[in-house]
Formats: C-alpha cells, sequence, structure tokens
C-alpha cells in the first residue's frame, strides 16, 4: 500500500460494571483529541476473576465487557498511553502500529 499512514491502534478492555467508560471516553474525546474512538459490547466475557459475563435475558443486571478502540499518529499515542498508564488495570491496555488507507505521504 504506497499510500499508507502510520498509526498506532489501542485496544482497552472494560466492563460495563466499571464506572471508568465514560470518564474514559470524555478524556480521550475532550483532552487528548483523538481522531475517533469506538466501543465495542460484547455478548460474553471473562477476565481475571474467571466469572462469564454474558447477555441472557434472564440476566437483569448486565455486567458484559466493554471494548474501547482508537488510533492516532504513533507519537501521540505514546502520550495518551503515558496519561492513561495509571488508570487502565495492568494488562487490560494493548496496543499495535497498524497501516490505514491515506492520500497523504509520510
Amino acid at each position: 500500500m504506497s499510500n499508507g499512514q502510520n498509526v498506532t491502534v489501542v485496544r482497552i478492555y472494560l466492563n460495563e460494571g466499571e464506572a471508568q467508560l465514560e470518564n474514559l471516553m470524555k478524556r480521550l474525546h475532550d483532552w487528548e483529541h483523538l481522531r475517533g474512538l469506538t466501543v465495542f459490547r460484547g455478548i460474553a466475557g471473562y477476565g481475571d476473576s474467571g466469572e462469564v459475563h454474558s447477555s441472557k435475558l434472564i440476566d437483569l443486571s448486565l455486567n458484559l465487557p466493554v471494548v474501547v478502540e482508537f488510533f492516532d499518529k504513533p507519537e501521540k499515542i505514546e502520550a495518551v498511553l503515558d496519561h492513561l498508564g495509571d488508570t487502565i488495570k495492568v494488562g487490560h491496555m494493548l496496543s499495535w502500529p497498524a497501516l490505514i488507507n491515506s492520500n497523504e505521504e509520510d
């Protein structure tokens, strides 16, 4: 892909029961001014506790997995990761380099 732009993608794993999602979104939008962000709501999952959370009709208290994903220029993401380091539980945030389609040259 000759017209690609290098970015870093970040994925953060949370669950609905954590009040952290709203604050995280506000921070990434208002303070960090990222290019964009998507939140995915899982239908099932488990984490460190081993407790399985799933969406069933009889389940009244949904505490489902939530994935927050975003990307931007590598240097911007590096600063964001430094800012988020103490607020995201260890092992729940990952990142990787990627290439997006673009008309801009690096």
